[in-house]
C-alpha cells in the first residue's frame, strides 16, 4: 500500500509556483498595483451584478449579457489573483496537483466563456442596430439565457479534456512551475512523457475559440459600421463610433494577451520569461477592470442609477 501511495505521489506531485521568474525580489512591490486592480475588478463587477439584479428596467438581453460578463470576470480574476498575491507577499508557493488542475480548469474555461459572451454581445449590438424592430423577438431574454448556457457548456466541454490529458501524464523530479498560476502548457512542460497531444489539443482549442469568436465579432461590427455610416445625423454616427471603438478596445485587451501567452508557450523561446508572465497576469486583470467601465459606466441606464444612489 505504501509503495502504491508513493507511486501515485511521484506521478502527481505538488507543485511550486515561482511567481515572476527573474523578478523574485521585486514581486513584493509588484503585487501592490496588481492587488489594486483586483480590488477594482471585484468591486466594479459586483456593483454591476447588484445594479442589474435590483433594477427591473435592466432585465433586458443586453444587460443580462453584461451581467454574464461581470460574473465571468469575477470568476476569472478570483481563480488566479488570491493565490498569486499569496505567492508575492507570503511566499505561499506550494499548490497540490488537484488544486492546480482546478485552477487551470476555471481559468481556461472562463477565458473561453468570456470570449463567447463578447461574441454574443457583438451579435446583440448587430441585431439592435441593423434590425431594431425585430430585436426583441430575435434576441429575447430566453434566447439570451440559452445562448449564455451554450457558451458556458462550450467552455466546459473544450477545457475538460485538458485536465484529463494532464492527469494521464507522469511527472518527474522537477515540480517547479515558472509561472504565477497554473496554466495548461506550463504544467505539461514538467511531464516526463510525450506531451504532443497536449500541445496539439491546446492549439486546437485556442484556434477554435479565437478564430470562431473573432470572425463573428469582426463580421458583426463590420455590418454595424456599415449601418452607422448610413445614419443621417453626424452626432448619432459619432456616438455609435465611440461605442464601437470602446468595445473593440475591450476585445483587444482580451485577445491580444491571450494569443501572446498561448503562442509564447510554444514558439516564443526568445522572449524574456518575466515579460511573458507579466502579460499573462495582465490578461487575468485588464478585462475584469475595463469591462465594468466600458459596459457599466458608459451605459446610460447604469450610470444614471449609480448617480442616483450616490
Amino acid at each position: 500500500m505504501s509503495s502504491l501511495n508513493s507511486s501515485a505521489f511521484a506521478q502527481h506531485p505538488s507543485f511550486l509556483l515561482l511567481g515572476i521568474p527573474g523578478l523574485e525580489k521585486e514581486q513584493f512591490w509588484i503585487a501592490f498595483p496588481f492587488s489594486i486592480l483586483y480590488a477594482i475588478a471585484v468591486l466594479g463587477n459586483t456593483a454591476l451584478l447588484v445594479f442589474i439584479k435590483s433594477v427591473p428596467s435592466l432585465h433586458e438581453p443586453m444587460y443580462l449579457l453584461v451581467a454574464m460578463l461581470a460574473f465571468t470576470d469575477l470568476v476569472l480574476s478570483t481563480s488566479s489573483l488570491p493565490k498569486m498575491l499569496g505567492i508575492f507577499w507570503l511566499h505561499s508557493r506550494e499548490i497540490s496537483f488537484v488544486s492546480c488542475l482546478l485552477q487551470l480548469f476555471f481559468i481556461h474555461t472562463f477565458s473561453t466563456v468570456e470570449s463567447g459572451v463578447l461574441m454574443a454581445m457583438a451579435l446583440d449590438r448587430y441585431v439592435a442596430i441593423c434590425y431594431p424592430l425585430q430585436h426583441s423577438s430575435i434576441l429575447s431574454v430566453p434566447v439570451v439565457v440559452t445562448l449564455g448556457s451554450l457558451v458556458l457548456l462550450r467552455g466546459v466541454v473544450l477545457v475538460s479534456p485538458v485536465c484529463f490529458l494532464l492527469h494521464r501524464l507522469s511527472f518527474c523530479q522537477n515540480n517547479v512551475i515558472p509561472h504565477a498560476y497554473c496554466e495548461h502548457m506550463a504544467v505539461a512542460k514538467l511531464a516526463c512523457g510525450d506531451t504532443r497531444v497536449n500541445v496539439i489539443y491546446g492549439l486546437f482549442v485556442a484556434f477554435v475559440v479565437v478564430v470562431f469568436d473573432v470572425m463573428l465579432i469582426f463580421v458583426s461590427y463590420t455590418m454595424i459600421l456599415r449601418a452607422v455610416l448610413r445614419l443621417p445625423s453626424t452626432e448619432a454616427r459619432l456616438k455609435a463610433f465611440s461605442t464601437c471603438a470602446s468595445h473593440v478596445c475591450v476585445m483587444l485587451t482580451l485577445y491580444t494577451p491571450a494569443l501572446f501567452t498561448c503562442l509564447t508557450h510554444r514558439f516564443g523561446q526568445s522572449i524574456p520569461h518575466h515579460i511573458h508572465i507579466v502579460v499573462a497576469i495582465l490578461y487575468m486583470l485588464l478585462p475584469p477592470v475595463l469591462n465594468p467601465i466600458i459596459y457599466g459606466v458608459r451605459t446610460k441606464q447604469i450610470r444614471d442609477r449609480v448617480v442616483l444612489l450616490l
